[in-house]
C-alpha cells in the first residue's frame, strides 16, 4: 500500500496516505493506533516471556506484559479528504526486519519518543533519515515523566531544525490527531505533493 490520490468523486480527489508510527519498545505505538483508529485496529501483540529476558530491555517499562511482533494497523480520516492508513512498527531489535516492508510507500512517520528512554529513538530516526523519509518527533507525555522543552529534545536527538517536535498523549484521540496532522503537513510541504482541494463538507483537522 502506498500514498497517493484515489478516485476523484464529486467532491474532488481523496488523498490516501500510508503513515508509519515508529519508536522504541514500550513507547506507546499500539496505544496511539488504538486510540485514534476509526476502524477496529489490528494488533499483533504477544506476551513477554522468560525467553526474551536476554533480548528485551524493559528498564522504565517494567509493567509492560506484551510486545508487537509484526505491526499495528488502523485508519483515520483527517479533514474529510485525507485518509491515513497507520502502520505501527515493532520496537524491539529482534523484529526490526519488518521495517523495510512496512516503510514501502509511506508518506512519512511519527516517531514517538519517551523522555525516560530517549536513546531508543535513535534507531528509527537513523532509519528514516537514511531513507530520506519525512518524520516528526512526538513526545509521549507519560504520567510522572520529566517534561522537556522541544529544543532540548531536538538537541539531544541531534535532529535538523526543519523536523517538527510536538507533544502528544498517545491515549488521547485529539492529541494523536494533532501529531498526525503535523506530520502530514510537514511531509506534503517537504515532498512538494499537491494538496487535495477542500470540499464544502470538510471539517477542520
Amino acid at each position: 500500500m502506498g500514498s497517493g490520490l484515489s478516485d476523484p468523486g464529486p467532491e474532488g480527489p481523496l488523498a490516501t496516505f500510508k503513515i508509519l508510527v515508529a519508536g522504541g519498545f514500550g513507547v506507546g505505538k499500539t496505544t496511539l493506533v488504538s486510540a485514534i483508529s476509526e476502524v477496529r485496529p489490528l494488533r499483533t501483540e504477544e506476551a513477554l516471556t522468560s525467553a526474551g529476558v536476554s533480548h528485551d530491555d524493559v528498564e522504565g517499562v517494567q509493567n509492560k506484559t506484551t510486545t508487537t511482533v509484526a505491526m499495528d494497523f488502523g485508519r483515520i480520516t483527517l479533514g474529510g479528504r485525507r485518509v491515513l492508513y497507520l502502520f505501527g512498527t515493532p520496537g524491539q531489535e529482534r523484529f526490526w526486519f519488518m521495517w523495510d516492508d512496512l516503510s514501502l510507500g509511506a508518506l512519512g512517520a511519527v516517531v514517538l519518543a519517551d523522555t525516560r528512554r530517549l536513546a531508543d529513538s535513535f534507531p528509527p530516526i537513523d532509519y528514516l533519515e537514511h531513507r530520506n523519509t519525512p518524520f516528526i518527533v512526538a513526545l509521549n507525555c507519560f504520567d510522572g515523566a520529566r517534561r522537556h522543552e522541544a529544543g532540548e529534545i531536538r538537541q539531544a536527538l541531534d535532529i535538523d531544525a526543519h523536523v517538527p517536535v510536538v507533544m502528544c498523549d498517545a491515549r488521547e484521540r485529539e492529541s494523536c490527531r494533532g501529531a498526525l496532522a503535523a506530520l502530514v503537513d510537514h511531509a506534503i510541504a517537504r515532498l512538494g505533493i499537491e494538496r487535495p482541494a477542500p470540499s464544502s463538507s470538510d471539517s477542520p483537522v
